[in-house]
């Protein structure tokens, strides 16, 4: 066994043709190497995740051939220890209390980073703990980051480099509400569960730099990063669960599994046909360099 991946989907509805193109790339990256494919439930938000997705999700892993070898815990079921690095990163005086409205923190003039998203300015960083006694809302929770340069290699995209402080300022690690973000359960989540490779959509690519200071700041080994191109509408609009775009309920009403494997392969660039073809077929056929960088149309005869 040469490395452990992973598939984390939230079950925030059913798994779209996105959310597979990822899994099965994940799924053959692990099993070509003859290594373990790990299945995690990420139900972090407690008003869009439903029982019923996480049992569709692993139904439809199982109709599609996608095996793993284990589960990791509920997402949910992990306060405790996001508590536990939450803690430790408060002791290290790495992490304060924002009390800003969404207004202040979309104001006009409010900075935004390189990858367009809205940049922190940093303003409730240096309150006095008496001003933040007086506040009357709760805060939600941001991590100082550093005036540091972040380099990786991805495994698709090549070299990665992203100053934090400019580019994403202090990000927000718990909710106001008390629930913890994405940042810091993921990271943990990775690192105790032994991940040595993480696959997942291009849309991610900017939070990887802020996830590798934290696994070194928490004092983890970050994995190998792979970012996938994303799968869109003929408009360029990415897919979405929301708008039910080609969900596994609609697919598998349309396809076997086989054919819609085949399909992805096809577009992935593993075969040279759209033909039907099993997942475990592919193993063999799989390797990064075929996929590319660009984002991938679907027709709307993709059916």
């Amino acid at each position: 066994m040469t490395g452990r991946g992973r598939f984390a989907p939230s079950p925030s509805g059913r798994m779209h043709l996105g959310n597979v193109f990822a899994a099965l790339l994940a799924w053959l990256s692990a099993r070509s190497q003859n290594g373990e494919f790990i299945l995690r439930i990420e139900d972090l938000d407690p008003q869009r995740s439903k029982m019923e997705y996480i049992y569709a999700i692993r139904e439809d892993l199982c109709w599609l051939g996608l095996d793993w070898d284990a589960e990791m815990p509920l997402q949910s079921e992990q306060n405790g220890v996001y508590s536990h690095y939450f803690n430790f990163l408060r002791e290290q005086n790495l992490v304060y209390p924002c009390f800003c409205t969404r207004n202040e923190l979309h104001d006009a003039s409010a900075p935004h980073g390189t990858d367009g998203q809205l940049l922190y300015s940093g303003r409730c960083r240096n309150l006095t703990e008496e001003e933040r006694r007086n506040m009357t809302r709760k805060g939600a929770w941001r991590v100082c980051v550093p005036a540091d340069e972040v380099t990786f290699t991805d495994g698709v995209y090549g070299e990665v480099s992203e100053r934090l402080d400019s580019a994403c300022g202090d990000f927000i690690i718990r909710r106001s509400d008390g629930v913890f973000a994405y940042q810091l359960a993921v990271v943990c989540d990775d690192a105790l569960g032994g991940i040595t490779e993480v696959v997942r959509g291009v849309d991610l690519l900017s939070s990887t730099p802020r996830q590798i200071w934290l696994y070194k700041t928490l004092g983890f080994t970050p994995p190998n990063f792979c970012h996938v191109p994303l799968l869109v509408a003929p408009d360029g609009r990415r897919l979405s669960k929301r708008e039910k775009d080609l969900d596994l309920g609609h697919l598998r009403q349309t396809m076997s599994a086989e054919k819609l494997i085949g399909k992805l392969a096809y577009l992935a660039g593993l075969t040279e046909k759209p033909e039907a073809i099993a997942a475990k077929e592919l193993i063999g056929a799989f390797a990064w360099g075929k996929i590319s960088r660009e984002n991938i149309p679907i027709s709307d005869n993709f059916c």
